[in-house]
């Protein structure tokens, strides 16, 4: 039932409405099944799902017309309060919301057992004070150094997942200030006792701040609401964002990462209380000594960049590293300036390589000060020690450094910065694939900064309904784009960004350096990259400059004469060649020599630039000599000296498919059964369910996941297998295996991320030929393993995503060329005619040639859909056409678009309402969200943001399938924790509350038809069955290790145990530098098991974004420091060939990490996965010491 409530004070925000009702319900026994939603002006309703409980609410409460009386008034800020039964339907699908979760709850109430009366603690508790500072020591005694205080009054709520402090402004003009520390960031929490009750956390990442206007005014000042108009056609918010609590505040928040909370003892105790609470950090009592600072922290980092500039003795390379160590929170500048000699002296004694790779080391070996934490530890002399330490094992890691620059001359180790509304923080370098800039000024690759803006968990700023965001993006970053960041002296300022760099919210910085006697600076670099005067978009000249910001992997160097143009093929105002060339055979020769790959099949077509030039280039075996031809839809600016051919991408293999949520919505809309989806999905878990059932599945699982791939763990545990162990009964195999499988069993639960065997995705191109009639294509695919295939026949599926209109899926017809075309030359493309009214990749959202994936689905359950019309959207104007677009037009734009880029939050909605409407996608609220998307994509190329006002209305409730999933524990095992309440998500205060419902829809019944939690226990039972089966006295490596021993007697291997521990530790240190540089947030490193598979787990539900981007990245840098590690064992380190000693050396390093070993840090713990690439590598050349497997590592 729906009661409608009026004369409400129109500033009252929707939380201060919860807390004004929730009482009164309560009151009646509606404790949860309610729902407060504000209205316009000032009216609000209130859902309750019990109409018997709603009407006992209203007798009370209510008023049954004009002039009538409630038997109780309610009173608000000093005005009458008028509820009455509304005349409106409540809302279903927030009925539904409701009794979700009731249903929910009482599932709870079932599941936990029953211990009487339980007394919940109180979660919000009185504070006097807050302090922002650091540990530090005092005569070896921790003590807390404040650096900020602030003595405003206020409370600490202990929410679901972070702690919300709000202080009480200070005077009538002030704001209510509200931070928020999420438990995530928490390292540790502290209560200290005695003469000073006091609340202490520690942690990873600065807390976000927020001022609350409104709530202030709306608690102080009741009297002034009647004579307030708020202007309804400008969004209002609730809180507003801000980098600090004040001016003192800014100076330190970044560094000082320690706060203190000042309580009566009565606070103390009802913070002991909540110790059971499962999602609150665990706490300790500590007594906490407080000193105040000798001197302000600002004047101490003052004073290390000062000695970092007058230092002209150190390399930047090291300059860089000591200025990140007290930037970042790792040690007070203090003591970085005290170990600056020493890191002279580590210079004079080993050089800079030396001193700068040990120096790099301490990021990982420094704990953090606190409870846990010696003070020796963070001393001089054991700073000291640890340096001397990685100085005298640092010879073979470095000529890993050295071998990796020179066997990847397409990366570079690029300097980073992440920019947060805190402050900005330091990081690498770390080897980036280049970019055009970065090749033309390679010997001054230091001299650019790749700079991140991101939010204090490092993941992007997202838009929040009811916090604007204002304040940071046009005070804080753009303070930062508009000046520079200094380091050590240098300046870098704002130079431009890629288009992919742009969406995750990444710019290139650079310093002004000197080459060939010319002073290099932003726009001289950027004028030496092309001709972009006749450019007036901001954005559109931002997009054209960023080609040369594209990570590119090979370049291949062409004679200008070698490329020609030729024209566009056009009908009907459309460009059906939109993006795409030709190439010779010559120049694919050139292509393949340069592009070396250990592939036996190459690719016979490239996405490339070239000068100002973008697209797909593609074999035609018709041309003669060394013959490249562009066409001017490819050519997006003149005026380049480049002539080196940049390649982006290439087709070496057909790509799998698998389904997604926005496509399988789609799809049921227009005809494909449940059934379908429900039968590939059970396909897919059962084949998840089979992974440990024998080693012949979790090998195969591996392979074709690319999991351990240069480790050869696949192969590791056939060849247990064949030694009679098994791969169970070992616990780091067995948790690898289960993370694998635990990453795909996620992705299908919270992404429907659902395989599709009679489906594949290829780059497209066209029809050079003329071939190909209408609606037709031809789609080739070849691999090593199974040949050449051409997939032919009527009514073949074919999209592309980001799918959200109807008409992004077609029907077309696959056919065969003649045996002498030119097509025939081709492999793992799909080709699309160049005949009709309209090019089908535009009508495939808006699809072109330039390196567009399109998705073919040949499986005869999808053939059978109702085709829509495509979507044809009229082209969008450029915006702010300037008269010559200058460097603060572009960074502008930046902020523009960060601000403004709400991609994700249409795609969220037009799922939400794809659920909710009878017709789904095909309803007209749909079609125009797909507009909207459309007109969000091509922002970052227009500078036109979308508009929201005429979007329709954000629903109080998602579908189930959309909740966060439970969280994930990677500890000794691996573990996925029971869920607080699937139903809802919110923190209770001040922070985003969603409800559920039970959706109908295929997507909730596939949603439901998995238990995560169930399914991943059985496989673990499965596994540990199978461990005891094979249990012995000796573990599976010892095992291995005698097998080894007795297989290999009389060889002499000792003498290479040395260079064995060398090269153990080379793989550690690139295994801990791995698990850093890629985890959500540096000083809170992945563990083993995630950088060992590639895979980032999502702790709550799917991996994000900005994971998966990591989890790729992560796993092509693990696959280069496996393969160098495997080339030390077997490769000669004089002449780089096969080295006679091989066997020796796989014997050495098994021997050695078959040793105990020690921690290698507080951060890190004990790393065991050298033990595996060893045994893989001994077991292998053992094999061909027997005999039976020559050249395996050809």
């Amino acid at each position: 039932m729906e009661v409608f409530v009026r004369n409400l004070p129109e500033q009252m925000s929707e939380k201060q409405l919860e807390d004004f009702f929730g009482p009164l319900l309560t009151q009646l026994s509606i404790n949860s099944s309610y729902c407060c939603q504000k209205l316009r002006g000032k009216c609000a309703k209130v859902t309750i799902l019990d109409s018997r409980l709603a009407q006992k609410f209203l007798e009370i409460y209510g008023t049954t017309g004009p002039g009538s009386q409630a038997v109780h008034q309610l009173r608000r800020m000093g005005r009458n309060i008028y509820c009455s039964a509304s005349r409106n339907e409540p809302d279903e699908l927030l009925l539904r919301s409701l009794q979700h979760e009731r249903d929910k709850r009482q599932q709870r109430a079932r599941a936990e057992p029953r211990n009487g009366s339980v007394v919940l603690p109180e979660r919000t508790i009185p504070c006097s004070s807050l302090a922002c500072g650091m540990w530090d020591y005092s005569d070896s005694d921790l003590a807390f150094v404040p650096h900020y205080t602030d003595f405003r009054q206020g409370t600490i709520t202990f929410g679901k997942r972070s702690l919300s402090i709000r202080l009480n402004p200070p005077s009538m003009h002030s704001p209510l200030v509200r931070i928020e520390i999420r438990y995530s960031s928490v390292q540790s929490m502290t209560v200290g006792s005695g003469l000073n009750p006091s609340l202490t956390l520690t942690l990873f990442e600065a807390p976000r701040i927020y001022e609350d206007i409104t709530q202030f005014l709306a608690l102080m000042l009741p009297s002034a609401f009647g004579n307030l108009s708020l202007n309804t056609h400008r969004r209002m918010f609730a809180e507003s964002r801000v980098a600090s609590i004040s001016k003192l505040h800014e100076s330190v928040v970044s560094n000082c990462l320690v706060y203190q909370f000042s309580m009566n003892k009565g606070g103390l105790s009802h913070v002991h209380a909540l110790k059971n609470v499962r999602e609150v950090p665990a706490c300790i009592s500590w007594p906490t000594a407080v000193v105040e600072p000798t001197r302000p922290l600002t004047l101490e980092m003052a004073d290390l960049i000062s000695k970092l500039c007058q230092s002209d003795d150190l390399a930047f390379s090291l300059k860089f590293q000591m200025q990140k160590l007290a930037q970042n929170g790792y040690l007070h500048p203090r003591r970085v300036i005290e170990l600056m000699p020493e890191i002279s002296h580590l210079v004079d004694r080993s050089g800079v390589a030396t001193a700068l790779h040990a120096t790099r080391k301490l990021f990982f070996q420094i704990p953090y000060a606190g409870p846990e934490t010696e003070a020796e530890e963070l001393g001089l002399k054991g700073l000291t020690e640890l340096l001397a330490k990685s100085e005298s094992s640092s010879q073979v890691e470095l000529s890993y450094l050295t071998d990796s620059t020179k066997q990847h001359e397409h990366m570079a180790l690029v300097y980073k910065a992440t920019v947060t509304p805190a402050g900005t923080y330091l990081y690498g370098p770390d080897l980036e694939a280049k970019n055009r800039v970065l090749r033309k000024y390679s010997e001054h690759v230091d001299s650019f900064l790749r700079v991140t803006f991101a939010d204090e968990d490092m993941e992007p700023i997202r838009f929040d309904s009811k916090a604007s965001n204002e304040k940071i993006y046009h005070e804080r970053f753009k303070k930062v784009l508009s000046s520079a960041i200094n380091v050590a002296g240098r300046g870098y300022e704002f130079l431009g960004f890629s288009h992919s760099s742009l969406r995750a919210q990444t710019c290139w910085f650079m310093a002004p350096f000197v080459q060939d006697s010319e002073l290099l600076h932003a726009r001289v670099v950027i004028a030496k990259l092309g001709d972009f005067s006749a450019i007036r978009s901001p954005a559109k000249c931002a997009a054209r400059i960023g080609q040369a910001f594209s990570e590119t992997s090979k370049t291949v160097r062409l004679r200008p004469e070698t490329v020609k143009t030729m024209s566009d093929v056009e009908r009907s105002g459309r460009v059906f060649s939109d993006g795409v060339g030709t190439f010779s055979t010559s120049i694919l020769q050139k292509l393949w020599k340069e592009y070396a790959t250990s592939r036996t099949l190459r690719p016979t077509l490239f996405q490339i630039r070239y000068a100002g030039a973008k697209g797909m280039i593609s074999l035609d075996n018709r041309l003669k000599g060394n013959t490249l031809l562009l066409r001017p839809s490819m050519i997006k600016f003149t005026g380049s000296d480049a002539t080196d051919i940049e390649i982006c991408g290439a087709a070496h293999r057909p790509l799998p498919f698998v389904l997604n949520r926005q496509l399988i919505k789609i799809l049921e809309d227009l005809g494909v059964g449940d059934k379908v989806f429900l039968d590939l999905q059970a396909e897919a878990i059962e084949q998840l369910r089979s992974t440990t059932l024998s080693a012949v599945n979790a090998a195969s699982f591996l392979q074709r996941n690319l999991i351990g791939k240069a480790a050869q763990v696949s192969w590791l545990i056939r060849k247990l297998n064949g030694l009679g162990l098994s791969f169970q009964a070992d616990a780091f195999l067995r948790k690898t295996v289960e993370m694998a499988v635990l990453i795909q069993l996620r992705e299908i639960k919270h992404r429907s991320r659902i395989p599709v065997k009679m489906a594949v995705t290829l780059y497209g191109i066209m029809d050079e030929t003329g071939y190909l009639q209408e609606g037709e294509i031809f789609c080739v695919l070849e691999t090593e393993e199974e040949g050449r295939s051409v997939i032919t026949g009527n009514d073949l599926v074919i999209t592309r995503s980001p799918a959200l209109h109807p008409g992004d899926i077609q029907l077309v017809r696959g056919v065969q060329v003649p045996a002498d075309s030119p097509l025939n030359a081709l492999h793992n493309c799909v080709v699309f005619s160049q005949k009709g009214e309209r090019d089908l990749p535009s009508q495939l959202s808006g699809g072109d040639l330039d390196g567009d994936l399109y998705n073919i689905i040949y499986d005869p359950a999808f053939r059978r859909i109702s085709v829509q019309k495509p979507a044809d959207y009229p082209r969008v104007a450029l915006a702010d056409v300037v008269p010559r677009v200058e460097r603060h037009h572009m960074s502008d734009f930046f902020i523009d678009f960060m601000e403004n880029d709400r991609l994700g939050w249409i795609a969220t909605l037009h799922q939400i309402l794809a659920d909710e409407r009878g017709n789904g996608t095909l309803h007209p609220d749909c079609i125009l969200l797909a507009g909207k998307h459309s007109t969000a994509v091509d922002f970052s190329k227009t500078g036109v943001p979308v508009q929201l006002q005429d979007c329709p209305k954000y629903p109080k409730a998602r579908p189930d399938f959309m909740a966060t999933g439970p969280n994930v524990v990677i500890e000794s095992r691996l573990e996925i924790l029971d869920d607080d309440d699937g139903a809802m998500d919110g923190d209770g205060d001040g922070g985003p509350t969603r409800r559920y419902y039970k959706s109908d829809k295929v997507l909730g019944k596939l949603y439901r038809a998995i238990d995560e939690r169930v399914v991943f226990k059985e496989l673990q039972k499965h596994s540990r069955t199978m461990s005891d089966k094979y249990q012995s006295e000796q573990s599976v490596m010892e095992r291995v290790w005698s097998y080894v021993e007795k297989t290999t007697q009389g060889i002499q291997w000792k003498h290479h145990l040395d260079e064995a521990r060398d090269i153990q530790e080379t793989y550690n240190d690139c295994l801990t530098t791995t698990m850093h540089q890629y985890a959500t947030h540096p000083s809170h490193p992945l563990t083993e098991p995630e950088v060992f598979t590639g895979n980032i787990v999502g702790k709550t539900g799917a991996q994000s974004k900005r994971q998966r981007e990591y989890s790729v990245s992560m796993k092509e840098k693990f696959e280069r420091d496996v393969a160098f590690t495997i080339a030390c064992i077997l490769k000669d380190p004089t002449t780089g060939k096969d080295s006679e000693e091989a066997l020796e050396r796989s014997i050495a390093c098994l021997a050695v990490a078959m040793e105990e070993k020690e921690a290698r840090s507080k951060k890190v713990g004990v790393l065991c996965s050298f033990r595996y690439v060893a045994a893989a590598v001994c077991l292998r050349e053992v094999e061909r010491f027997q005999g039976l497997g020559r050249g395996l590592w050809g």
